[in-house]
């Protein structure tokens, strides 16, 4: 059901005050209201329930903008953060995420995590909840480089604020022969682990570039020169460690033969697929992982919103042409 017009100025009133904690002046302020008035809409929130801020990820798929990008690229849906004057727009698509991620979380699920600094920002402002009976697995090998995003940073993080059993996955990113990872898919645990993927109720990854910049690089899994080289063959993104071209498939390489993480077809089985987007440049990435049916629900940024919307109608004139 829609948020009626006369309780979207509660719903937004309670997001700025208890997902970004704003300050009563700083809201009123944002919204162009009396500060009386924010205080008088942050008690009818409390008294509605809206301050379940999960609740209040409904007005980000309100928008007219999300409608348009669902139907356009086949979409169960889409949160749009806006940009606000008091809000860190590097924290706002983080924070909409948390929260649309716990609002699809149900009883008993199975949730596949992935790596980044987009998935750990999302852990790291992520509210604590009770639910022990929820199970988080890691979806991809792990890398030894000591950053704070790695797979199993993500995965644990996520779990420990789920109060959820986490799993995390025994085996490296990348092994150094194809012979070598596919003996190691092979064995009892690792394929287990592997095999279950596609049981899970639901996906939390963003799309990876497949520049200097990519994590694949930074953590040592691949060269800038041997990424470059990638790109030249037709890398379009990243998902999950793996290397994938501009339709969403995995790309024919042996980077990718070398990997030891879920194969594309265990995630597109995923019923409800998270996928997190909000720098710039990873424009094209997810285009290629909306090409591959690699998400279901979405949550970006409103400039990338523009960006998705004005590609889906230049496409649609070219097909008319």
């Amino acid at each position: 059901m829609a948020i009626r017009p006369a309780d979207q100025i509660v719903h937004k009133a309670a997001w700025l005050y208890y997902a970004h904690g704003l300050r009563q002046d700083q809201v009123a302020q944002q919204l162009n209201i009396s500060r009386a008035s924010v205080a008088m809409y942050l008690r009818k929130a409390r008294e509605t329930g809206i301050v379940n801020i999960s609740t209040s990820t409904q007005l980000f798929t309100d928008d007219v903008t999300a409608r348009e990008i669902e139907d356009a690229f086949g979409l169960d849906a889409v949160w749009i953060a806006p940009h606000g004057d008091h809000v860190d727009p590097a924290a706002e698509v983080p924070v909409l995420a948390a929260s649309v991620f716990l609002q699809l979380v149900g009883k008993g699920d199975k949730i596949g995590v992935a790596w980044g600094q987009t998935v750990y920002a999302i852990a790291d402002v992520m509210a604590y909840a009770d639910l022990q009976d929820v199970t988080v697995v890691q979806l991809c090998g792990n890398l030894g480089a000591p950053f704070a995003y790695r797979p199993d940073q993500c995965t644990m993080e996520i779990a420990r604020r789920l109060n959820a059993k986490g799993l995390n996955f025994y085996a490296p990113l990348v092994l150094s022969t194809e012979g070598l990872a596919k003996d190691l898919r092979s064995e009892p645990v690792i394929r287990e682990q592997l095999a279950g993927i596609s049981e899970c109720d639901l996906a939390l990854y963003s799309i990876g570039t497949v520049d200097a910049g990519s994590h694949v690089v930074k953590c040592g899994a691949l060269t800038s020169d041997e990424m470059d080289a990638l790109r030249r063959e037709g890398a379009a993104g990243v998902v999950a460690g793996q290397i994938i071209d501009n339709k969403g498939a995995l790309l024919d390489c042996s980077y990718n033969r070398r990997c030891i993480s879920a194969d594309l077809a265990s995630l597109r089985a995923i019923p409800k697929r998270l996928v997190v987007v909000q720098e710039e440049n990873k424009f094209e990435p997810l285009l290629a992982g909306l090409a591959g049916g690699l998400c279901t629900h979405l949550v970006i940024n409103a400039a990338m919103a523009r960006r998705l919307l004005d590609h889906a109608k230049a496409a649609n004139r070219r097909k008319a042409s």
